[in-house]
């Protein structure tokens, strides 16, 4: 069950980083695409914990 909360909220966190990426992405570059760094990490930490 842990397990299950633990992708869930680590998809979730990637989404909202996402999110964040896409909204900086015309006014600041750098800090978008770090936060698309930090989501695609999220995203491969949710596959990988499954």
């Amino acid at each position: 069950m842990s397990s299950n909360l633990t992708v869930l909220l680590l998809l979730a966190l990637a989404g909202f980083l996402l999110g964040g990426a896409i909204t900086l992405w015309k006014t600041q570059r750098w800090p978008a695409v770090s936060l698309g760094v930090c989501a695609v990490l999220a995203g491969v930490g949710a596959f990988v914990w499954s």
